[in-house]
C-alpha cells in the first residue's frame, strides 16, 4: 500500500462536527491588511496594570517557576475566597479552584456534570465555546433565545423552563452576556433556580462580565450572580477569569467556585488538562485581588463612557439599529447586510479596514446582528464609526 492508498486521516465525528469560529475566520481575514482598526476580539486595547505586571516579574525573580498544586497556590485560593465572599457570601477556600484560563474553568465545569449522551440547555446568542464543549464531550445541547424587544434583549423565563425539563443535565447561563450584554435579574434568576432545584439540574454560571455592569442610576454594583442565592453546596458552579475586569486576557488565570464534594475529582481534571497555573501568573493574580478594586472601579466608569460614546455615534447612522446594553464591553446591533452577517463582516474588513464580529458566531440567533467590543479609547471608536459611515454610504 502506498501512501497515497492510505485510509483517510480524520479526527472523531464529534470533533469534526464542531463550529470553526467565525470571529477567526473574520480576524484571519483582515491579517495582512494596513491600518485594520479591529473590534472584533473582546479585550481592552491597554495593557495589564502596572502593579500586576510588576508582581508577576518579582515572582519570576524569586524563581517561581515550578509546578504548583492542582487546585492553586493557597494565598490565591484564600484571596479568592476572600473576594468571592464579599461580592456573594460566605464562602471558604475550599470552594475554590484556580484554572490556567476562564475558558479551561468552563471547559472542566463542563467536564464535571455532563458526558455522553447528557442533555445540556444553553441561553442564547452565546460565546460559541460554550455552546460546542458539552459537544466535545458527546452531550447535546438545545438552546433557548434571548429576542431583542424596544427596551434590548430579554428572556422568556416561561420559555427557558419549559425547556429545562426533568433528566436535563445541564443548563449554562452567561450574564452579563457575549455577545448582547444582556443581564439576568436576581427575580429571573431564583426562578430560575428554583426550578433547576426540584429537578436536579446543574447550573453552569458564566460571570466572567460581573464586575462590567452598568445600572441605570450609574452606580457601581456587579451584575447579579447565582451564587448570591444559592449555598456553595448546591449545584451550582460560578466561572470567572480574571481577563476582562482587570485586564489579564494574555495570562490565561481563572477560577471556579463549586461545590466542596466536587473538589477531589476537580483536581483530577484539572492534573489531565493542564496539570496547574503557573506560579508566577498567579502571584499576579494575589496582586489584582489585594490591589486592584481601584482600578476595577475606574475601569467600569471608563467603559461605561466608552459604551455610551459609541452607542451615541452610532445611532447616528442611517439604517443602523442601537441600543445600549446594561453590561459587559460589546454593543450588538443591526444594519443593513447583517442578515448575512459573516459575508459582511468579511467585506467590512476588506472594503473599509473596519474589524468586527459576525453575530452569526454567536449561533442563529445572532444573525442579523454584528458586535463590536468598545473596550478602548473613544477616539479608535469615533475613527471606527467614520469607517462604518462612509462604507454604509458608499
Amino acid at each position: 500500500m502506498t501512501m497515497n492508498d492510505s485510509p483517510q486521516v480524520a479526527a472523531r465525528e464529534a470533533v469534526r462536527a464542531l463550529r470553526p469560529s467565525q470571529i477567526r475566520e473574520v480576524a484571519n481575514a483582515g491579517f495582512g491588511l494596513p491600518d485594520v482598526l479591529a473590534f472584533w476580539f473582546g479585550e481592552s486595547d491597554r495593557v495589564t496594570p502596572a502593579f500586576i505586571r510588576e508582581a508577576a516579574a518579582a515572582a519570576l525573580a524569586d524563581g517561581a517557576t515550578f509546578y504548583s498544586p492542582n487546585l492553586g497556590i493557597t494565598p490565591l485560593r484564600e484571596e479568592l475566597a476572600r473576594y468571592v465572599s464579599r461580592l456573594h457570601g460566605p464562602t471558604r477556600m475550599e470552594h475554590i479552584a484556580v484554572t490556567s484560563s476562564g475558558v479551561s474553568a468552563l471547559m472542566l465545569a463542563t467536564q464535571l456534570v455532563a458526558g455522553a449522551g447528557d442533555r445540556v440547555v444553553a441561553v442564547t446568542p452565546l460565546w460559541p465555546n460554550l455552546v460546542e464543549m458539552p459537544k466535545i464531550l458527546g452531550a447535546t445541547v438545545e438552546t433557548v433565545p434571548l429576542h431583542c424587544g424596544k427596551d434590548g434583549w430579554v428572556l422568556d423565563v416561561g420559555r427557558l423552563l419549559a425547556t429545562l425539563t426533568p433528566g436535563t443535565r445541564a443548563l449554562l447561563v452567561n450574564s452579563p452576556n457575549n455577545p448582547t450584554g444582556w443581564v439576568m435579574s436576581r427575580e429571573d434568576q431564583q426562578t430560575v433556580l428554583d426550578h433547576c432545584r426540584r429537578h436536579g439540574i446543574w447550573i453552569i454560571a458564566d460571570e466572567v462580565y460581573e464586575r462590567l455592569h452598568y445600572p441605570p442610576d450609574g452606580r457601581v454594583s456587579n451584575a447579579p450572580s447565582f451564587l448570591d442565592l444559592a449555598g456553595r453546596d448546591e449545584r451550582v458552579i460560578g466561572v470567572n477569569s480574571f481577563s476582562k475586569a482587570w485586564l489579564m486576557t494574555g495570562w490565561r488565570l481563572g477560577w471556579l467556585v463549586v461545590p466542596e464534594s466536587l473538589m477531589g475529582d476537580l483536581g483530577k481534571l484539572i492534573e489531565y488538562n493542564t496539570s496547574c497555573a503557573p506560579v508566577f501568573v498567579q502571584r499576579a493574580g494575589i496582586a489584582a485581588l489585594r490591589e486592584g478594586e481601584a482600578f476595577v472601579e475606574q475601569l467600569v466608569g471608563e467603559l461605561r463612557a466608552s459604551r455610551d460614546h459609541l452607542v451615541g455615534a452610532l445611532s447616528k447612522l442611517p439604517e443602523v439599529e442601537v441600543k445600549a446594553p446594561p453590561g459587559a464591553m460589546y454593543v450588538f446591533f443591526s444594519l443593513p447586510g447583517a442578515g448575512e452577517s459573516l459575508a459582511l463582516c468579511k467585506r467590512l474588513v476588506q472594503e473599509a479596514h473596519l474589524g468586527l464580529a459576525p453575530g452569526s458566531a454567536f449561533g442563529p440567533e445572532g444573525e442579523g446582528y454584528v458586535r463590536w467590543c468598545y473596550a478602548c479609547d473613544p477616539a479608535r471608536l469615533d475613527a471606527g464609526v467614520e469607517r462604518l459611515g462612509d462604507w454604509l454610504a458608499r
